[in-house]
């Protein structure tokens, strides 16, 4: 079954390439295994092109080493990376956010990438799909998330996948410092 076409290589005459569920692992692993790190690595790279003039130089580093990454395993959180022919192509975490009057909690997504030779090819809305799984499957309510604002690609996959802005979607996203999201799970999200 196709997800979405994809594109590997905008500027290769051979075209869209289609990603295959069947080509698709989804694993979940602890922050140290080996597997993570690639991914890690280039979100380090990317964060830093971005934002270093923001918030200073390291502050790429300092943002990925924010949480222990106890934080994003079991009983609470996850980690999961999507492999294609066992390479690391896009993943993303979650832990817990806060619990609410009625028990159920609010897990936060974090550390959501798509490998940069793998983008525009539904990765990411795999990975969102796959986080909101795991995290409904522990019996969390709903889902909080945050990005930059000089990321629109991440803001507009939230927006298209039914994530609510705690923000004013007007507002030039440069005047703010982060873009917060809501969304709501049901069970078998």
């Amino acid at each position: 079954m196709t997800l979405e076409t994809a594109t590997r290589n905008p500027g290769a005459l051979a075209g869209p390439v289609p990603v295959k569920a069947a080509d698709v692992a989804v694993l979940s692993l602890p922050m140290n295994d080996p597997r993570v790190r690639p991914l890690l690595d280039e979100l380090a790279v990317e964060y830093e092109t971005r934002y270093a003039d923001l918030f200073g130089p390291g502050s790429a580093v300092k943002e990925l080493n924010k949480y222990p990454a106890r934080e994003f395993a079991a009983p609470g959180g996850a980690l999961l990376i999507l492999q294609e022919h066992g390479q690391s192509v896009a993943g993303g975490a979650f832990r817990r956010h806060s619990v609410d009057g009625d028990g159920a909690g609010t897990a936060e997504f974090k550390r959501i990438w798509t490998h940069s030779d793998h983008r525009r090819r539904g990765l990411g809305r795999l990975v969102l799909a796959e986080l909101e799984s795991a995290a409904a499957a522990l019996g969390y309510a709903k889902v909080y998330l945050t990005t930059g604002p000089r990321q629109p690609e991440a803001r507009e996959l939230y927006l298209r996948t039914g994530y609510e802005p705690l923000f004013d979607v007007d507002a030039d996203p440069a005047t703010l410092p982060f873009l917060a999201f809501t969304k709501a799970l049901t069970p078998g999200s």
